[in-house]
């Protein structure tokens, strides 16, 4: 799958969830899955390395412009860290 603009928001969802063991699937239909899937700082620090550039290709922006599109991502859609 080529990743773009479209399903990058898709991707490093599935991708974060990948990091703890889940897929989309397992938690579609939990509501409280916010609060029953976390991640660790490493974990969240392998996330960030992986992502910021990701963001900063498909987006083809600069290092701050991909760093502040990754903190938007990640306080809409990233997991809580413990």
């Amino acid at each position: 799958m080529k990743i773009n603009k479209k399903n990058l928001g898709d991707h490093l969802i599935e991708y974060q969830l990948n990091m703890i063991g889940k897929t989309i699937q397992d938690i579609i239909d939990d509501q409280q899955w916010y609060s029953n899937n976390t991640m660790t700082k490493e974990q969240m620090e392998i996330f960030k390395i992986y992502a910021i550039p990701l963001i900063k290709k498909v987006y083809r922006c600069s290092e701050k412009k991909a760093i502040g599109l990754f903190s938007w991502f990640d306080l809409q859609y990233g997991l809580r860290i413990i």
